[in-house]
């Protein structure tokens, strides 16, 4: 377990797990978990797959838990402002850690603020994206991002319909959308093929393979 200091010392800090990758990768990837108010943690399947396709694909990983889960200090809060604030705190720490870019990941609630903190923050190189729930996304926020992005959803997920994705990403030559066959939101079916493609993505010459929908 990791303590990651959140910006105002009086608030406290995030209870995390950092992974460590290949001695010689620059790398490091951040992993954001779903809603905290739904039994939203770094716990959570989801995000334990990416962390061990990322450190399988010899990158180091920090996954955390949002204020007031687990460990967290503060009380647990869905607003946006707040999910923000956690993940530039576990930024500012994996980037003391690895000399690289920062590959911003996140499940749902936690891609959502991804998808914010990559347009912010020049450190952040990659973005993986799991089951991005459409109505926590700024129209255009997924074409903005120009640079690599893998978006991951499940082929019945009624929360980040392919469709919707796919629609979101068109005309964006650096976005990717991966669909899982069978796997909702919640990827009790289709978790072990998840991680595969992320490893696929994550691992060296991964973002190479191309554009568009699969």
């Amino acid at each position: 377990m990791v303590a990651i200091a959140l910006r105002a010392p009086e608030e406290g800090a995030l209870e995390g797990v950092y992974q460590a990758g290949d001695a010689e990768q620059p790398l490091g990837a951040l992993i954001a978990p779903p809603h905290p108010l739904y039994g939203g943690s770094m716990d959570s399947p989801v995000a334990n797959e990416l962390a061990y396709a990322s450190v399988r694909a010899g990158i180091p990983a920090l996954r955390f838990n949002w204020r007031g889960v687990g460990a967290s200090t503060g009380v647990a809060s869905g607003e946006a402002r707040d999910a923000d604030a956690d993940y530039a705190a576990a930024l500012a720490h994996l980037a003391e850690t690895v000399p690289g870019k920062v590959i911003a990941c996140g499940y749902s609630f936690g891609a959502a603020a991804a998808i914010r903190a990559a347009l912010l923050h020049p450190r952040i190189g990659r973005v993986l994206l799991v089951a991005p729930p459409g109505p926590l996304l700024e129209p255009g926020a997924l074409r903005a991002l120009e640079r690599p992005t893998l978006i991951l959803t499940g082929a019945d997920d009624r929360l980040a319909p392919p469709r919707a994705l796919a629609a979101e990403i068109e005309d964006a030559p650096h976005a990717r959308l991966d669909v899982i066959p069978e796997a909702d939101h919640f990827f009790v079916a289709g978790l072990a093929e998840l991680g595969r493609r992320a490893y696929a993505w994550l691992a060296p010459g991964g973002t190479r393979s191309g554009s568009g929908t699969r």
